[in-house]
């Protein structure tokens, strides 16, 4: 089974292309340019490596958010041209809950961090069973750094650009239980995103290519004004 799953959601791109669960292309792309210059040509060059073709495909998967406006926008809209195009099915995958998938640790907490923009980061907990389910703590929020509280005993180990830009002013970072992911690991890998989907897929959790539409955290970031890369 061929997955080709993408993430939009950020200031980096991701792409990449599972056959099953192994990893056949994985990259994570930080240019300038606009998603809509990148996507298709990333999507193109992952095809190309993997000797695939797009109709080739079994499931398509891309991140439906938080994230930026215009960034999901383009995410969902070429998802749903996929869709259309081939027939395929298709799962949407919340972005904190790929980026948590960068910190498999059965003994911590993982505090998913994005930064949201205006003073405000977008974050969710998780925890990750030994059998290396993502399991949800809570609801994802929008919020002031500055208010993030850390209820939990355990160790939580946050990570994301939010975690990074905010470092400073994040309470919870100041406690000696709790660390930030490594560098290497602050940015959404389309491999997770794949791996999510491919959960959907098996639970019969897909999506409608007529009612799909991007999860927000803030209704404002449902005006173009608010969009971003």
């Amino acid at each position: 089974m061929l997955t080709l799953a993408f993430d939009t959601s950020s200031k980096t791109l991701s792409v990449a292309l599972l056959e099953d669960r192994a990893v056949l292309y994985n990259a994570i792309l930080h240019r300038e340019q606009n998603h809509s210059e990148v996507l298709l040509p990333a999507i193109d060059e992952a095809c190309r490596r993997s000797n695939v073709t797009v109709r080739d495909m079994d499931l398509f998967a891309c991140t439906l958010g938080p994230g930026s406006f215009t960034g999901l926008r383009i995410g969902l809209s070429t998802l749903k041209g996929l869709m259309l195009a081939t027939g395929k099915p298709a799962a949407g995958v919340s972005s904190l809950a790929a980026l948590a998938l960068n910190v498999e640790d059965p003994d911590a907490v993982i505090g998913s961090m994005m930064d949201a923009g205006r003073g405000q980061v977008y974050l969710a907990y998780y925890r990750c069973g030994k059998d290396r389910v993502l399991h949800s703590v809570g609801a994802p929020q929008a919020q002031d750094p500055r208010s993030v509280e850390d209820p939990f005993s355990e160790p939580v180990i946050y990570v994301g650009d939010g975690a990074v830009r905010y470092a400073g002013l994040i309470p919870p970072l100041s406690s000696p239980k709790n660390k930030m992911a490594p560098v290497d690991r602050q940015f959404i890998s389309a491999a997770a995103v794949a791996r999510l989907a491919l959960e959907k897929y098996f639970h019969r959790d897909l999506l409608d290519p007529v009612r799909c539409a991007p999860l927000y955290l803030r209704s404002v970031d449902a005006l173009p004004a608010a969009g971003g890369g």
